[in-house]
Formats: structure tokens, sequence, C-alpha cells
């Protein structure tokens, strides 16, 4: 069973673990890969989205750009520093597309496509303390992470950047994690924690609920995210919004499902989906994220 967990945590971690504009990446989990173990995954998104969560209310056309699609691609990594130490990497790659017209492109000088490497993160998490209760084992995680840019690319003043692929923030957050498995491969976890940015973003509570079953031949799990900013932050198009995007509110509840199947000498295939069902300053997307891994 131990090697089931080990296997299948790569897939536990990317239920959508690709990058989307304007939200955090999920990158935690209950499990830990064991000391020498880890894994290797690459993963690809598509997002796309019309309708728009502003304050007070949705609206149902991009402003300029009408509708966004977004397409990423992730490098992920982990390694097993001890048995109850991991250390994770992610890297994205990111297009965000509008299809604005193009002699109002023209007029305001702005572009359809921008395009390149987002943010590196860096991730620990460390298990704290482990219990069993009847058959089951109750695990408390530790998790601390930090991200920056890795390019220079662009996320500046005016509505040209509602396609930006990124905040241009560094990020340093720390949240507990309560993980219950039992002996039958069913799983819950919850999650909870703080993100404090800089470039004028706004702080955020965030947190994740996930219940799933992990089992030698199939990983499936069902999710519920949630961010909730500083009220610092400004409302796109209301007053005080300076046209500085990065600087918004950005709230949300997202939706997701994933799915894994181990392939033969340690490879296997994921797919995933998800949506926003509530948000604020952020487009009501749906997207779709398949991936390799190799796990050692």
């Amino acid at each position: 069973m131990q090697h089931t967990y080990r296997f299948l945590l790569a897939f536990s971690l990317l239920s959508l673990a690709t990058a989307s504009v304007g939200r955090a990446q999920s990158l935690v989990s209950g499990f830990l890969p064991g000391k020498g173990h880890g894994s290797v995954v690459v993963s690809g998104t598509l997002e796309r989205y019309q309708s728009v969560y502003l304050a007070p209310e949705k609206i149902d056309r991009v402003p300029i750009f009408d509708r966004v699609e977004v397409s990423s691609v992730n490098l992920y990594g982990s390694y097993g520093i001890t048995d109850k130490l991991e250390a994770v990497v992610s890297l994205p790659y990111i297009q965000s597309k509008g299809f604005a017209d193009e002699r109002v492109l023209r007029e305001l000088g702005y572009v359809n496509k921008r395009a390149g490497l987002q943010d590196i993160t860096l991730l620990l998490k460390a298990k704290l303390f482990s219990t069993e209760i009847g058959t089951n084992v109750l695990d408390v995680l530790g998790v601390v992470s930090g991200s920056t840019p890795v390019s220079d690319y662009k996320s500046e003043s005016g509505l040209g950047y509602i396609i930006a692929i990124g905040n241009g923030a560094r990020k340093v957050s720390g949240q507990g994690v309560v993980h219950l498995k039992t002996l039958s491969g069913v799983f819950v976890t919850g999650q909870a924690g703080y993100s404090v940015r800089d470039n004028s973003a706004p702080n955020a509570f965030v947190a994740e609920t996930k219940v799933g079953y992990a089992g030698p031949k199939l990983y499936i799990d069902a999710l519920a995210s949630f961010q909730k900013s500083d009220k610092s932050g400004t409302d796109i198009l209301q007053p005080n919004f300076n046209d500085f995007f990065p600087a918004t509110r950005v709230d949300f509840v997202r939706l997701g499902v994933s799915a894994f199947r181990p392939l033969a000498k340690g490879f296997g295939l994921t797919v995933g989906a998800a949506t926003y069902v509530a948000g604020r300053n952020l487009g009501k997307s749906t997207g779709v994220s398949a991936g390799v891994a190799y796990n050692f």
C-alpha cells in the first residue's frame, strides 16, 4: 500500500496543478513520497472564459477582448528528503489569448496575445503529527512555499493587461494540512493558510478540501478551492481602480475533479477538469488538463 501511495502522489498534487492567470496553484496534498522517492510531471491545461466575475455582479463579455483562452504547460517535480519532509518545484509556461477586434487593438495599442514563463514555486512540506484512528491514519502536515517571476512578463496599468499571464508578484505562503486515509484507499484532505504578496497584490486566505480514492490501479478525487483576498485590493472598473490589475482583489470558489491511471515502469497518465462557480475580479473559467508522469 505504501508503494501505491508513492506512485499516486504526483496525481493527488496534479489536480489541475498548472498555473492559471489570477489564481494560485494547488501543489499541496496529504501524501508524502518517502525518502529518496519522488515524481516528475509534465502537464498541459486549456482554459476558456467569456463571462467575468466583477463587483458587484458578473458581466457576460470580457472588456475589450470579448473572450479569453489560456493554455499552459507545467513542469513539476517532487522529492522526498526524508520520510517526513518533501520538496516540490513547479514552473509553468503560459499563453493568454484575447479575441479583440483588430481595429480596436490598433486604436488602443493593445495586443491579443501574451506568453512566457510565469512564476517558479518552491515548496517544503513536513509531517508534524500522525496517529491511528481504528484502521485509519490521521496526519497533520505543515507547508511553507515561495514563488517569484522568472521572466520579464509585463503586468502593468491599462485594460490591455486583462490578458497578462500573471500579476508579477512574489509570494510567501504557509498552510496547515489535515489528511485522513482509510484502509480501503478512501481519503479526505483539508488545508488552509495565508499568502503574502508584493507588487501591490493583496494578501489572501486560501483553503481547499479534497475527497478521493487512491488504489493500486486508479486514483480519483474531487476538490473545492477557496481564496479570499484582503479588502485592501481594488475592484475592476470601480472607484479607486487605477487600471493596475495586480492590485485587484481576487476571490474565488473553484470545483474540480481529476483521475490517474498508472502504466508500466513508473509511468502514468492523468486527466482533470475544473470550473469557477463564484468569484471577484476574475474570469468564469472552465478548464481541462492532461499530464504524463514518471515516479521514482
